[in-house]
């Protein structure tokens, strides 16, 4: 399926606070609704730039939903949207302008290393969630590293 036509997460595949967001999300996604790709991975990074984001700069979150990227909490809020369930209510604060939303997603964006921590690389899915990560070849055995 082409990448315009999947829901897709990309995230910072380093940062621990994303790594356990990631799994947040596909342990209550239970349709597979929801695709992931680090940015740091050369096919993030490909979709990254196919949005006009740059992939080097890990502060944000991305959602890639019906072709548009939405960013920083209007991404975080539409996954929690397709989440359903009490999740579901946090879309309420969307209500609230972006700029102040923005502003709290960046004041934490620039502290969740020293908070949560970073690893050396990327996380490796587990087998039975790793067809739900994007790569560079469909017929790659084994996940990015």
């Amino acid at each position: 399926m082409p990448d315009s036509q999947q829901t897709i997460i990309l995230f910072d595949g380093v940062c621990n606070f994303c790594d356990a967001s990631v799994n947040f999300v596909i342990k209550r996604d239970k349709r597979g609704y929801f695709r992931f790709a680090p940015l740091q991975e050369p096919k993030g990074g490909e979709i990254a730039r196919k949005y006009g984001i740059d992939p080097e700069r890990l502060d944000t979150f991305v959602l890639i939903e019906n072709g548009r990227a939405y960013r920083k909490s209007a991404g975080a809020l539409r996954v929690a949207r397709r989440l359903g369930g009490l999740y579901m209510l946090a879309f309420a604060v969307i209500a609230v302008p972006a700029f102040i939303r923005d502003f709290f997603y960046d004041w934490f964006a620039r502290h969740r290393y020293r908070w949560f921590g970073k690893k050396d690389a990327c996380m490796v899915p587990s087998p039975e969630v790793r067809d739900r990560f994007l790569t560079d070849d469909p017929l790659e055995t084994t996940p990015p590293v």
